[in-house]
C-alpha cells in the first residue's frame, strides 16, 4: 500500500504597506522557514532578509498595469510548490483580503486541495492615514469609513462602482489604486452631491522614507498632484477628517526626510546605522564597500585558547573582531565561564554593545573611539606594566596599539588575528546601480579601508549627469585622513567617533 502523497502549505500574508515594522509576528516567524516566498511589487524587498538563504524567491511583480505575471500564472506557482511538499509564503502588499486578490488565490488553493493559512496585514489606507496624521473617523465629523478601489479588474474597460451614491456621504473615503481614474470619480462624486470644497489628502509610498502627502479640495486636487509630481502607488482619502489632521508632521517631518545617505558598512554592521538614519526619516542604501571573512591560524588560536585563563585583560579592538572571538569560542567552550577573571577592553562603544551582548561588563572604554586613545587609557590609568593581555585583531588593524602597550606600558601581548577585510566588487550590485542612477545626498564613511575601497571602486560608482552629488561625512579624524589623502572633499566630521553623534552631524549638515 502506497504511503499518501505529502502536501506543503500556502500561506498568504499581508506585507503590510511598506515599513517592516508593521508586519505581524506571525509573518515573520513565517518567512523565516519558508521554502518559497512568492512576492509583489509592494512588499518591502527588506522582508526578504528575514528568509533562509536557502529559500527560493520569485518575485511576480504585480502593479497596476504593470504585470509581471497574469493572476492565473501566479495561483499556478503556488499549487506546484505546495504539490512539491514545500512550505510557501505568499507575500502580499497590504492586506491579501483587501483588493489583494487574495480570495481569488484562496479558491484556486480550495479547488487543489492545498492547505493554507491568512495573515492579516495593515491595509495601505490605515497605514496612510495614521503617517499622515489623519482620523480616519472622529466623532464631529465622520462616523463610517469606506474602502473604495478605481482598479477593480485591469481587463474590465469600465468601472461598476456607482460614485455617485457616495457623493452624499458624511463619513470618509478611501480610494485605492484611483490615481488614473481621479478626474473621472470626482466628477461623479460632485454629481452626488459631493461638495468642491471637500478636503483630499494624497499620500504617497506611506510609511517608507519616500512618502510625500499632497493635500487640497475636490475641486483643486488634480492640479495639486501634477504641481507635486505625485505618481503611483498613492491612497487618496477625502472627508472632513483631512482637515482635522495633525499639525504636527511626526512621521514627514522627521530631519532627514526626504533624504538619501547612503551607508558604507559591511552588511551585517550596517544594521544600527541604517536604523538611526531611517528612524530620522532618511532613505537609505546600503553599500558594502567592504566584506569581512574569517582569517586565522588555527594552531594559534588552538594555543591561546587552551590557555586562555591566563591573561588579566582581554581587548577588542572592533565590532568584527568580537563577533569572530565568540563564534569561535563557543565553539571551544560551552560556559561564558571559561574566560577566566580577566577585564575586558573596548576601542569604542559600538564594540562595548556587541561585547555586553555576551553578558560580560567592559572595564574600560577610551573618550576618543581609536587605538591611540586606547592605549593612552591604559598607559595612564591602568599601570599594566607585566600584565599579560590579549589583543583580538583583524588584518589591516594598525600596530600602534600593541606596540605602545608593550613598549610604553610594559605589557607582555599577545596579538590573535583572526579576519579579514578586503573589498567587495559592487559593480553589478543592485544598491550600486541605484546609486549610479540616483546618487544621494550624503556618502557615510565609517573607517579608512571604506574610504580606500569607494576610491578603488569609482569607476563602478560614477553617477549619472542628473544623479545627485553627495556629500562625505566622516564619523572622525582618522577617517578624515584617509579622505584627504585620497583628494576626496569632507563635507562634515563627526565631533566624536560614536554614531550617535555621527547622525547628528549628518543631519546638521544637511539641514543646513
Amino acid at each position: 500500500m502506497s504511503s499518501p502523497k505529502k502536501i506543503g502549505k500556502v500561506y498568504l500574508i499581508g506585507a503590510g504597506p511598506g515599513d517592516p515594522g508593521l508586519v505581524t509576528v506571525r509573518a515573520k516567524e513565517l518567512i523565516q522557514c519558508a521554502d518559497v516566498i512568492v512576492y509583489d511589487y509592494l512588499a518591502n524587498p527588506k522582508l526578504l532578509d528575514w528568509a533562509r538563504p536557502d529559500a527560493e524567491r520569485i518575485y511576480v511583480g504585480k502593479r497596476s498595469g504593470m504585470h509581471s505575471l497574469p493572476q492565473d500564472e501566479i495561483e499556478e506557482i503556488l499549487v506546484d510548490r505546495a504539490n512539491k511538499a514545500l512550505q510557501v509564503v505568499r507575500l502580499k502588499g497590504g492586506d491579501p483580503f483587501v483588493f489583494g486578490r487574495g480570495g481569488e488565490e484562496v479558491s484556486e488553493l480550495q479547488t487543489d486541495g492545498i492547505p493554507f493559512e491568512i495573515v492579516p496585514g495593515v491595509t495601505a489606507a490605515l497605514a496612510a492615514a495614521a503617517y499622515a496624521g489623519i482620523p480616519l473617523s472622529h466623532r464631529t465629523y465622520s462616523s463610517s469609513i469606506t474602502f473604495l478601489t478605481g482598479h477593480e479588474n485591469p481587463e474590465k474597460q469600465t468601472l461598476s462602482i456607482d460614485f455617485k451614491q457616495y457623493g452624499s456621504t458624511k463619513g470618509t473615503l478611501c480610494l485605492y489604486m484611483s490615481l488614473g481614474q481621479l478626474p473621472r470619480i470626482l466628477r461623479e462624486l460632485k454629481d452626488g452631491g459631493m461638495s468642491g470644497h471637500t478636503p483630499v489628502g494624497v499620500i504617497q509610498w506611506a510609511t517608507l522614507a519616500s512618502q510625500r502627502s499632497v493635500y487640497g479640495t475636490v475641486d483643486t486636487i488634480v492640479g495639486d498632484i501634477e504641481s507635486a509630481g505625485l505618481s503611483t502607488p498613492v491612497m487618496i482619502i477625502i472627508g472632513k477628517v483631512v482637515a482635522e489632521r495633525s499639525t504636527t508632521k511626526w512621521f514627514e517631518g522627521r530631519p532627514l526626510m526626504g533624504k538619501k545617505i547612503v551607508v558604507t558598512r559591511t552588511r551585517d554592521q550596517a544594521g544600527q546605522l541604517t536604523s538611526l538614519l531611517e528612524s530620522n526619516g532618511a532613505e537609505v542604501i546600503e553599500l558594502p564597500f567592504i566584506q569581512v571573512e574569517p582569517d586565522f591560524n588555527p594552531q594559534q588560536l588552538a594555543e591561546i585558547l587552551a590557555g586562555i585563563a591566563i591573561y588579566e585583560w582581554i581587548v577588542f579592538t572592533s565590532v568584527n573582531g568580537v563577533k569572530s572571538f565568540f563564534d569561535l569560542f563557543y565553539k571551544a567552550f560551552d560556559d561564558i565561564r571559561c574566560l577566566g577573571p580577566m577585564r575586558i577592553a573596548a576601542v569604542g562603544s559600538a564594540t562595548a554593545r556587541e561585547i555586553e551582548k555576551h553578558h560580560l561588563k567592559v572595564d574600560l572604554i577610551p573618550k576618543k573611539a581609536n587605538g591611540d586613545a586606547l592605549a593612552s587609557a591604559f598607559i595612564e590609568n591602568e599601570g599594566i606594566e607585566s600584565i599579560q593581555m590579549l589583543v583580538i585583531t583583524g588584518n589591516q588593524n594598525r600596530e600602534t596599539l600593541v606596540q605602545r602597550l608593550e613598549s610604553e606600558g610594559g605589557a607582555i601581548v599577545d596579538s590573535l588575528p583572526l579576519y579579514k577585510t578586503s573589498k567587495s566588487d559592487l559593480s553589478s550590485h543592485p544598491a550600486a546601480e541605484r546609486f549610479r542612477q540616483e546618487g544621494a545626498d550624503a556618502v557615510l564613511f565609517t573607517s579608512s579601508s571604506t574610504v580606500k575601497s569607494f576610491v578603488d571602486q569609482r569607476a563602478a560608482l560614477t553617477l549619472a549627469a542628473d544623479a545627485r552629488q553627495p556629500s562625505m561625512g566622516s564619523i572622525g579624524p582618522l577617517t578624515t585622513k584617509a579622505l584627504q589623502e585620497l583628494n576626496l572633499d569632507v563635507g562634515f566630521e563627526s565631533n566624536h567617533a560614536s554614531l550617535d553623534h555621527f547622525i547628528d552631524a549628518t543631519i546638521q549638515h544637511l539641514q543646513g
